[in-house]
């Protein structure tokens, strides 16, 4: 029918299953210092150690890999609840996730800590900054999570980058030549964060119109971004 406008493709949500074993973590000079923490274990400086780094920096995946290793619990530091610690230590090691100011309860991590030291469990925290930075109304609290030992997450180089992108793309089981891989690598922001979503515009605006996974599509796709 003329004047009549063709209906436009739309890219499905579909969850996308990231792997998180230790063969598929991707090492370089901004996260040894992080993996050697992971791998040394249960030969750690503290009982209790802290992995920090920004969004995406691989502070999950390392979480992950040590979980596996120690049979650790995990559960997010916002939820953390002081009648929760004991079952959460069950095992002897725990992971706690995304430590923000603000937004945790200091008396159930200061349980947390105290039942740690007295039952010689492993607890593995990781945050986005460190607590250094942040402000506390418990002053034992703000002491003891101060002098625990930090391993920092940098931002990551181009081997990285290159290696984050091919992992991400198969992750999504897009098809990718070196050509995008080249072009991203030398475009896109040094970020973990960045890498994750240049992949991730990519693979859902090829869905969209339908077309190959290309350095025409990721160049016209950059330009708009």
């Amino acid at each position: 029918m003329a004047g009549s406008v063709q209906p436009r493709q739309l890219a499905l949500a579909l969850p996308h299953e990231e792997k998180l074993t230790r063969d598929d973590f991707l090492e370089g000079p901004a996260n040894e210092a992080a993996l050697a923490l992971i791998d040394r274990w249960p030969d750690w400086p503290n009982h209790v150690m802290l992995l920090v780094g920004p969004e995406g920096s691989g502070k999950s995946h390392l979480a992950a890999i040590w979980a596996e290793q120690a049979g650790a619990r995990a559960t997010s530091a916002h939820a953390l609840t002081a009648e929760a610690v004991p079952g959460a230590l069950a095992t002897g090691a725990l992971v706690v996730e995304d430590l923000r100011p603000a937004e945790f309860d200091e008396r159930a991590m200061f349980h947390l800590m105290n039942l740690a030291r007295q039952d010689d469990a492993f607890v593995l925290i990781t945050a986005r900054i460190p607590p250094s930075a942040f402000e506390f109304e418990l002053r034992d609290l703000r002491s003891r999570l101060r002098a625990v030992p930090t391993v920092t997450l940098l931002p990551p180089d181009d081997m990285v980058v290159r290696g984050l992108i091919l992992k991400f793309c198969a992750d999504r089981q897009m098809t990718v030549d070196e050509s995008v891989v080249s072009y991203l690598t030398t475009r896109i922001e040094r970020s973990y964060a960045a890498v994750r979503k240049a992949v991730e515009l990519l693979d859902n605006e090829a869905l969209r119109l339908g077309r190959p996974v290309t350095r025409a599509l990721a160049a016209e796709l950059l330009r708009h971004a």
